[in-house]
């Protein structure tokens, strides 16, 4: 039986990522041999503003020194927005610098942002077009679809809960989404992104929404632990919905 380490480099407000991402690795251990502990560090940020989102993102250097001083297998950045909040492409700059990081502090680590993680997860998805659900802001969703648009998936819809405070993200039903997503136009979508946030929880509707409307639906939350296992050499599979990201989740 293997144990991995798993590290995630996240908000100060956020608790989701600590409690989805261990989710579906607990589910992994009743149907896979491999073992799991998590530990954070974490970047203060309260308020999911642009000004808040960059000065955060400054602090995420420190997060990894501190991660790899633990020696992790892995190493999740927890906030897909602060990412692409910093300009286009941003997530291969930051993959990038954080790696050194650990390569410095004489532990290189595989790296994971949740950004990266869900424009991945939707190329392997094979997603050329895709609506979304996000709590935040209308200009920093407006600023979310020109990011994955620019990575070649075209957003046909998006839906912005306009929630600026982290802790109420966090706060919101998960089942309220089994409503929300109602909203959209799904014709010719290829993919539903439930939560492109990973602070806001969606984990418990996916499989409920997927059912109902017929097409794969995935998160920032599932692509970043798909993104983790493989980085780590294991099978990205969990008990709540198998293969992560072969549409049967």
């Amino acid at each position: 039986m293997k144990k991995f380490r798993i590290g995630q480099i996240v908000p100060s407000s956020n608790v989701t990522m600590e409690t989805e991402i261990p989710a579906i690795f607990r589910s992994r251990e009743t149907i896979l041999p491999e073992r799991f502990t998590f530990h954070s560090s974490r970047m203060r940020m309260k308020k999911v503003t642009k000004e808040e989102l960059e000065a955060m993102d400054a602090m995420s250097l420190k997060c990894a020194q501190e991660l790899s001083d633990a020696h992790v297998d892995v190493m999740g950045y927890a906030c897909l927005v602060a990412i692409m909040s910093m300009g286009r492409g941003y997530h291969c700059v930051s993959e990038v610098n954080l790696h050194q990081e650990t390569v410095a502090n004489d532990f290189p680590t595989p790296i994971v942002t949740s950004a990266g993680a869900l424009i991945n997860g939707l190329k392997v998805l094979g997603a050329k077009q895709i609506s979304i659900i996000t709590p935040y802001m209308r200009p920093l969703t407006d600023m979310v679809v020109d990011y994955i648009e620019h990575q070649g998936i075209k957003v046909k819809q998006s839906i912005a809960l306009e929630i600026p405070d982290n802790l109420e993200v966090a706060a919101q039903n998960p089942l309220n989404l089994l409503e929300i997503y109602k909203q959209l136009d799904l014709t010719d979508v290829d993919v539903l992104v439930a939560s492109a946030c990973v602070q806001m929880p969606s984990l418990e509707a996916i499989d409920l929404i997927q059912a109902e409307c017929g097409i794969p639906v995935t998160s920032a939350a599932v692509c970043t632990t798909y993104e983790m296992m493989k980085k780590l050499g294991i099978e990205a599979k969990s008990a709540i919905g198998g293969e992560l990201l072969s549409g049967k989740y």
